[in-house]
């Protein structure tokens, strides 16, 4: 059973940063695409970023680029989401995600991805 916990939300003012960490456990993790979605009160989950099981292709929305940026480290299955210049707007419950297909590519579409964590609450103030 694979299973994802996320930390590292929190309360912060807008211009602030926070790192959200994703540990994975269960199956070898080099062996998933990953994604960070997210979602806020009466809205659908949205894509932010994600990462291919490689590491060599990470792709990230439009509203986070130039101040999120998704990393992993393979040597403790983590991945993190470090969110800079953080605005009202990004306030969400953040979940990560694995995908466990073969796909060459990663996804932007939430239905694709097979394991998702619990959520961690980021909340921005003005």
């Amino acid at each position: 059973q694979v299973q994802l916990v996320e930390s590292g939300g929190g309360l912060v003012q807008a211009g602030g940063s926070l790192r959200l960490s994703c540990a994975v456990s269960g199956r070898t993790f080099n062996n998933y695409n990953m994604g960070w979605f997210r979602q806020a009160p009466g809205k659908e989950r949205e894509f932010v970023a994600a990462d291919s099981r490689s590491g060599r292709f990470t792709y990230s929305a439009d509203s986070v680029k130039g101040r999120f940026t998704f990393s992993r480290d393979n040597a403790k299955n983590t991945v993190y989401l470090q969110m800079n210049s953080l605005k009202p707007e990004d306030t969400a419950v953040y979940y990560c995600a694995a995908d466990d297909s073969a796909r060459a590519v990663v996804s932007t579409r939430a239905y694709e991805y097979d394991y998702w964590g619990q959520g961690t609450q980021v909340t921005v103030s003005s």
